[in-house]
């Protein structure tokens, strides 16, 4: 092997085969799911039958959450300027930072480094949000605009329930709720952000791959914002904040 060749241990091609992490590409395709063939990308091998369901149950709960999220929203606007569908995505998926869809990452980045500190699962979690009240931080993960209880967390860890993958970062993350809670006197409840940063812990993900979770399960909803927009409506509609209040400089003349 030359050694000054770049190096990849991900997907071999030759003429007339191409393998990922080993595997027949065309044996995947008839055999095997997309989210087992994502899993394989992710973690080198492919899942069992317990992380093939978990991980179709991941992929599938972020697809999409209406057309008010700042990636849907971009999506529109650039096909709406009259941009092309890959255009359109892109712009979309350039949005998703740690404020929209960075959640899981940051929380699963926090679930593995306090889940590790012990068996007490309730202390470490007072433990952990007394650190995050002294940082002036919050707990990424919990709380949402729109739903009070996250039906697809309900769902989620029903699912890892049936799996067997509620391990020590679904318990320190239903710990945190608990606690957010009492100590509040409202509900936070955990999101499906933090849903996926638990059950991907549980899993053996590392907490740099998070966002990649969101990334490849949003971007299926992104086409279809992008292909509804391009085939449904006009280009330059009104979309977003149209009514708006300008508190600039008054008016002035150019000396």
């Amino acid at each position: 092997m030359d050694k000054d060749k770049p190096k990849t241990a991900i997907t071999e091609i030759k003429p007339g085969s191409i393998r990922v992490k080993g595997y027949d590409i065309t044996e995947l395709m008839e055999k095997k799911s997309f989210a087992e063939v994502v899993f394989l990308l992710l973690k080198g091998e492919l899942p069992n039958q317990a992380e093939a369901k978990m991980m179709e149950a991941v992929l599938v709960s972020s697809v999409d959450h209406g057309i008010t999220p700042p990636s849907a929203l971009a999506t529109r606007v650039v096909a709406s300027g009259g941009n092309p569908l890959n255009a359109a995505i892109a712009g979309g998926i350039l949005t998703i930072g740690d404020s929209h869809g960075g959640a899981m990452e940051k929380c699963a980045k926090i679930l593995q480094e306090w889940a590790v500190k012990g068996n007490d699962m309730k202390a470490i979690a007072e433990q952990l949000l007394a650190h995050i009240k002294s940082t002036g931080m919050r707990m990424p993960g919990f709380g949402h605009r729109l739903h009070r209880t996250d039906p697809r967390t309900v769902k989620m860890f029903e699912i890892a329930e049936k799996y067997d993958f509620s391990g020590k970062h679904i318990q320190l993350a239903k710990a945190v709720e608990n606690k957010l809670t009492t100590s509040s006197g409202k509900k936070l409840p955990i999101n499906v952000d933090g849903a996926i940063a638990a059950v991907m812990s549980d899993m053996g993900f590392d907490w740099r791959i998070g966002k990649g979770f969101f990334i490849i399960s949003r971007c299926a909803g992104l086409v279809a914002h992008a292909y509804e927009e391009l085939t449904r409506f006009k280009p330059m509609r009104k979309l977003g904040l149209t009514d708006y209040e300008y508190d600039g400089p008054r008016e002035r003349e150019v000396k």
